[in-house]
């Protein structure tokens, strides 16, 4: 009895030194995951080609700038002064107008989508604009089913009127106010400048979330997972060996993203590069620890995947801020928005390209994205030592 208790007493301490943090045996398997990663053509497709499409896409294929929009001008007076408002619409950059003197040419255009919407210059046009106010000079017809297009061709077709009808009133006194209206951190009003920021928000949220769900997943799949849990590692060893080298694809993905907008898309980096792979580094904690927890909770790809979408890239997509304002959002969906990640990166993203290194909006949103990132690490670990005991 006493000589089997110190050598029970051994063999526990012998189990507890095999389960202590070991510097050696997480070399070991950051090795071997990179191999694992560097040897996978869907991983690297994800890392680095997907990146490039999606910044492709934010950059040029979606635009909310309202130019060249697309509407027709009916001219059913032919007065000197008609002439004139049809060539200052003619004359403007965010108008793309066509002619015509019956408001029947282009009304089926307008129906098939041909054009946003048209301007019709009446036939009592000349006495209208004697009256001096008293009576609209035009007609704006737009498309309401694209309610910001038809918002666009209303505002800046009323803008053209007005401006063309202040030119005639050359003997009228000055203003005594004049306003000129002045944009900060993005004077063009180009949105390209603000959706390849977020862009680079939703590329990171693919590559920590989705990716991670989807090689670990793929791991428990295959019945790997089984035998690395069966190791000496523990939990933390492995939670960090399989993580490592996938946060270095994201820093590394970032740097690219970072380089693609500042001399491809001609975004400004106002801020520091350091300031930028800082918040990138801390907003890759919640996105790897909510992969690794999805895949703890799914054992398979497909539902990994979509768990992943669902809670990963759908929300950062629609819930951070990157395409739809959050303080237009009513209040319900602007608390749901508070435990999305990616919202505090999105708005760190604009303000260190657009503005600068301001460390007064960097430090809340730096301490959201560190808290979130360990409520998933200690849900993850959880989740990981229960299949460990299972």
């Amino acid at each position: 009895m006493t000589a089997t208790t110190p050598r029970k007493e051994r063999d526990a301490a012998a189990a507890t030194d095999m389960r202590r943090f070991d510097l050696q045996r997480l070399r070991a398997l950051i090795y071997k995951e990179s191999l694992q990663a560097l040897r996978d053509p869907s991983t690297l497709l994800i890392a680095f080609v997907l990146p490039v499409v999606l910044l492709l896409l934010f950059a040029y294929a979606v635009s909310l700038d309202a130019r060249n929009v697309r509407i027709g001008v009916v001219q059913e007076s032919q007065g000197a002064s008609a002439q004139a408002l049809a060539a200052a619409f003619s004359a403007t950059d965010y108008l793309d107008a066509s002619f015509a003197h019956d408001r029947r040419e282009v009304a089926d255009k307008l129906v098939s989508g041909a054009l946003r919407g048209y301007v019709v210059i009446p036939q009592d046009f000349e006495q209208r604009l004697a009256l001096r106010g008293s009576e609209p000079l035009v007609q704006i017809v737009t498309d309401g089913s694209y309610p910001n297009t038809a918002n666009y061709v209303e505002n800046y077709a009323k803008g053209v009127v007005l401006s063309w009808r202040a030119g005639l009133d050359v003997g009228a006194p000055p203003q005594a106010v004049v306003l000129e209206p002045r944009y900060w951190f993005n004077a063009e009003l180009e949105s390209r400048r603000a959706l390849v920021p977020g862009a680079i928000a939703i590329v990171m949220t693919i590559i920590g979330t989705m990716l991670t769900a989807l090689v670990v997943a793929r791991e428990w799949e295959r019945g790997t997972m089984e035998a690395v849990l069966s190791t000496p590692a523990s939990v933390a060893e492995i939670l960090i060996g399989k993580l490592l080298p996938y946060f270095v694809l994201g820093m590394v993905s970032t740097l690219v993203s970072a380089l693609l907008a500042i001399f491809v898309f001609d975004v400004p980096l106002r801020g520091s590069l350091a300031a930028l792979l800082l918040l990138s580094a801390v907003f890759m904690v919640p996105a790897l620890g909510q992969g690794l927890l999805i895949s703890s909770l799914a054992r398979n790809q497909f539902l990994a995947a979509q768990i992943a979408l669902f809670s990963g890239f759908l929300p950062a997509f629609m819930l951070s801020g990157f395409l739809f304002e959050i303080d237009a959002m009513p209040t319900p969906i602007r608390t749901i928005t508070l435990l999305v990640p990616a919202r505090y990166f999105v708005d760190s993203l604009k303000t260190v390209f657009l503005a600068g290194d301001i460390w007064a909006v960097f430090m809340p949103n730096l301490l959201a994205m560190a808290v979130i990132g360990m409520v998933f690490f200690m849900l993850a670990k959880r989740a990981t030592r229960k299949n460990l005991e299972g």
